[in-house]
């Protein structure tokens, strides 16, 4: 096997279904990565960087939309949905998750394949390569986004669902400018990409909890008119 080669990860409970896609895709020149849980999954991503992630959505410790949630909190890898649910409904709230792409049970093999060939060359367009390692530590604040653990001063900070996935999001494009648009349209779904008094709310409440002034701040810079920048 060339060591070179895209490390695909598998996440889906059904045996058949694992030894399937392990064989095609292995037949297909791939490294292969499996799991059979969402937790088994997640820690997989977490500390083998895949270049792709073919996700189930009925997995038998968490529901696959909450799973691709989490893992879009803090890794940008391609995310292909595989899953028996055909209804339009799930679909979308896949996407507005962040998979890349929806493929419904039964599928075609060279089908699958040629939309991972296509997934992978966008995300080498793209310049991604590999995740940055999903950790921040300055000896101030400290984020360690695959465990989801954020702590100020050696002190635990709590933070809610949005206010994680924004700073999360934040500390991916650290030094970058991050619009508003694009923080809405990842944290909240493409049907919010107005509601901007929902990320004044949950920014505010993250200053507060780091104790950033926004006037001087430490780590969230607002670009007036933009959107922010993590300064770390």
């Amino acid at each position: 096997m060339n060591p070179a080669a895209p490390r695909v990860l598998v996440i889906d409970d059904e045996p058949q279904i694992r030894r399937f896609l392990d064989i095609g895709l292995r037949a297909e020149g791939y490294r292969v990565l499996l799991a059979a849980t969402a937790a088994e999954g997640l820690a997989i991503a977490a500390t083998q960087s895949p270049d792709l992630v073919i996700l189930d959505l009925g997995l038998p410790d968490r529901d696959g939309q909450d799973v691709l949630a989490d893992l879009r909190q803090w890794s940008a890898v391609p995310v292909l949905v595989l899953s028996v649910r055909s209804a339009e409904g799930e679909k979308v709230r896949a996407l507005d998750h962040g998979a890349n792409d929806y493929v419904t049970k039964p599928f075609g093999i060279q089908e699958l394949m040629a939309r991972l060939r296509v997934l992978l060359r966008a995300q080498a367009v793209a310049g991604n390569g590999a995740d940055p390692v999903p950790r921040f530590d300055d000896g101030c604040l400290r984020v360690d986004l695959a465990r989801r653990e954020v702590s100020l001063d050696g002190a635990p900070l709590a933070l809610t669902r949005k206010e994680f996935a924004v700073l999360a999001m934040l500390l991916q494009h650290a030094g970058r400018v991050v619009s508003q648009q694009q923080l809405l349209r990842e944290v909240w779904g493409p049907s919010h990409v107005q509601d901007t008094h929902y990320l004044r709310i949950v920014l505010g409440r993250l200053r507060q909890k780091l104790g950033d002034d926004p006037a001087a701040p430490r780590w969230l810079k607002t670009e007036p008119g933009v959107g922010y920048r993590f300064l770390g």
